[in-house]
């Protein structure tokens, strides 16, 4: 697999990420909504507000899932890591360069 094909492959790793990533946030929103009616219906609005529990449970993992697909590439990519560490030490030794 040559260099462009690779990056391809990560690009579609990351479309799909962020695809997924808002499929679960317009879920969370939906179901959420749900709840909150349920709530308002069942309980009334002066009583215990129970739907906070579910939704900062999902919530905290739908910032997962959103840290992941928008920023989690940059932080855990082995190849980007490489390539730094590739340059620096080119830096250091000019003369041996692709060994």
């Amino acid at each position: 697999m040559n260099n462009n094909q690779h990056r391809d492959e990560e690009l579609w790793q990351m479309a799909r990420a962020r695809v997924g990533f808002r499929w679960s946030l317009a879920c969370y929103v939906i179901v959420n909504a749900m709840l909150v009616v349920i709530w308002f219906f069942s309980s009334g609005a002066g009583s215990y507000f129970w739907p906070v529990w579910p939704m900062m449970g999902w919530g905290l993992g739908l910032a997962f899932q959103y840290f992941h697909a928008y920023h989690g590439t940059k932080f855990s990519s082995a190849v980007s890591e490489y390539e730094k560490l590739r340059e620096r030490e080119y830096r250091k030794n000019p003369e041996q360069t692709n060994k």
